[in-house]
């Protein structure tokens, strides 16, 4: 975690340690490859580097292959098990999205009223 520079009521992020570069190469190279597959991961690429940035959204998944990994090498048990793509879809709480939405579009100066739909 990278360290916290305090300068007055102001803080920020101090620059990141620098780790192993053998290890920080391989797991670069591995998570570019799990961006372009139709697993967790790769969705998890998708839904980070719209809004951080293909160099962040990578990083984020090296980070997740490595928590990965070290579970399964810690626990002997322990199996990996993929989640699929649809896994954030699957548990997502409808009402915090329309919530969200309702918000944005709020704070866009539109006035909103919620009618449930009929379906016939």
């Amino acid at each position: 975690m990278p360290p916290h520079i305090q300068s007055g009521a102001k803080n920020t992020a101090g620059p990141a340690g620098k780790g192993n570069p053998w290890l920080k190469g391989a797991l670069g190279e591995a998570a570019n490859a799990a961006a372009r597959t139709d697993t967790f991961l790769g969705a998890r690429y998708r839904r980070i580097v719209k809004r951080r940035g293909h160099a962040k959204a990578l990083v984020a998944v090296a980070r997740s292959i490595l928590v990965i990994t070290w579970h399964l090498i810690n626990d002997p048990d322990a199996r990996y098990q993929e989640l699929g793509t649809d896994w954030h879809q699957r548990h997502l709480n409808p009402a915090r999205k329309t919530r969200d939405l309702v918000r944005q579009l709020q704070a866009l100066g539109n006035h909103v009223t919620l009618a449930p739909t009929i379906v016939a």
